[in-house]
């Protein structure tokens, strides 16, 4: 890994994966491609040091890391939403200004009609067979953004509302308040199945 490493020219590059590894635990691919999705981004989107930076990620594996650490986008400060629907793709935004109602923000994905052209990177994408991440990262360094699709997108900017508190009649904790409901989500399941309706 460490020769893998070597081969980063890039200075900026360089101390992100250093951040990366400790973080992660080592440098997978999958964390590799999230740091590369990052970069396309602060391109596209003129993201400086210190913006906020909001995250949609649709796998919940390796890729999200790059942006906790990189941008402090954790699921705890709402910078980062996991959308596991098991897709190598993110959606990234700026914070939006007061009072707007969508901010620009852009869909990168790993792209398979591209990965094509590299075959032991598509051979570990598409999972035709098991390749380790020191054969998939030297392939990711030479394709760059050559292997992602991305598309400009309008992400609506929420609207903060109050809390409501309320106590679950099941447990007795106490819960945010989700459209008038008395059970919290996790006593929900519990009374579905205590009272089926068939």
């Amino acid at each position: 890994m460490d020769e893998i490493i070597a081969k980063i020219d890039d200075p900026e590059t360089l101390s992100m994966v250093k951040k990366i590894i400790p973080f992660h635990g080592y440098l997978s691919s999958g964390a590799f491609i999230g740091l590369q999705m990052l970069q396309i981004a602060q391109r596209l989107l003129d993201i400086k040091e210190g913006d906020k930076v909001y995250v949609t990620c649709e796998t919940s594996a390796c890729v999200p890391d790059p942006f906790q650490i990189l941008c402090s986008s954790t699921v705890g400060n709402k910078g980062l939403k996991i959308l596991d629907y098991g897709k190598m793709a993110v959606t990234i935004n700026k914070r939006g200004e007061p009072g707007q109602e969508v901010a620009k923000g852009v869909r990168i994905f790993l792209d398979p009609k591209k990965t094509a052209k590299y075959p032991v990177l598509n051979a570990w994408y598409m999972n035709e067979r098991k390749v380790p991440h020191e054969e998939v990262l030297p392939v990711l360094l030479e394709a760059g953004e050559d292997v992602y699709t991305w598309q400009f997108v309008d992400v609506p900017v929420p609207v903060k509302t109050k809390k409501n508190i309320a106590i679950c009649k099941v447990c007795g904790e106490s819960f945010i308040l989700i459209d008038d409901e008395d059970i919290c989500q996790g006593c929900l399941p519990l009374t579905e199945r205590s009272n089926p309706t068939n």
